[in-house]
């Protein structure tokens, strides 16, 4: 299990806090979003596909909520939403972070399979779209009741800039920052849903570690950092969090 994470006894007042819903949250930026979150106050309710791993963090940090199930799997969607539901009451922000490199390792574009760039599209663009829109109305109902609502779209770079051997990931990416400003611009004042597309920037994560296993792990920004960046970037959306003067607490 990851360490370096603290966790306020104020987040374990439940009730309180934002209602957040994390996608890949037990592993990488997911995992330090997941800590991050709950150290803030917020109440979080995280989703990974492995079923042994989410327990083990559910187990690990008092007062989360795992939900197994693929953002991938089309038939998985409604489900995973209504245990969100289910177990948060509701929800004002959902981060969808979950990701897929496509091919690894990674290959020129010509070199990509088409089931690799339909995984990488299915698992970062698809199924954020579906989990976003299965969610839509109870976050609608969350800026009317004035909780405000956020839903984060984990974005990169490689959105904006061509790398080789990168092609089916930032195709992905580039079509979900896209969607995201689509999105906001359509539901940001009628609906007073905001949409955030932020990169998070080079991490030393496991997903990293697999497009790029010769990259020095000194050189690159650690999760939690990110995660601490990410978080008040919804705080600061959320109009909520100072309402329940939940800020940032020390690092120490």
């Amino acid at each position: 299990m990851q360490t370096g994470y603290k966790t306020s006894t104020r987040s374990a007042e439940a009730g309180r806090g934002p209602r957040v819903a994390i996608t890949g949250g037990t592993s990488g930026l997911g995992l330090a979003l997941v800590h991050e979150l709950r150290r803030r106050g917020a109440q979080v309710a995280f989703v990974a596909r492995q079923a042994a791993r989410v327990t083990a963090l559910e187990h690990a940090l008092p007062g989360s909520h795992g939900i197994a199930g693929d953002v991938a799997d089309k038939a998985s969607i409604h489900r995973i939403a209504l245990q969100i539901l289910g177990r948060l009451g509701g929800v004002d922000v959902l981060v969808n972070n979950a990701s897929s490199l496509g091919p690894t390792p990674l290959v020129p574009l010509a070199d990509t399979e088409c089931e690799a760039l339909e995984r990488a599209l299915a698992t970062n663009v698809v199924g954020p779209f579906r989990l976003t829109k299965a969610l839509l109305g109870a976050l609608s109902a969350s800026a009317r009741e004035g909780r405000g609502a956020v839903v984060l779209n984990v974005s990169s770079d490689a959105a904006l800039s061509a790398y080789p051997g990168w092609g089916a990931y930032g195709a992905s990416k580039a079509a979900l920052h896209q969607l995201t400003r689509v999105w906001n611009e359509e539901l940001a004042h009628g609906a007073g849903v905001r949409l955030l597309s932020l990169d998070p920037g080079d991490m030393d994560t496991p997903l990293h570690a697999l497009a790029v296993p010769d990259a020095d792990p000194a050189s690159l920004k650690p999760p939690s950092v990110a995660a601490c960046e990410m978080a008040d970037a919804i705080w600061a959306a959320l109009p909520v969090a100072a309402a329940a003067g939940l800020a940032r607490e020390g690092a120490a």
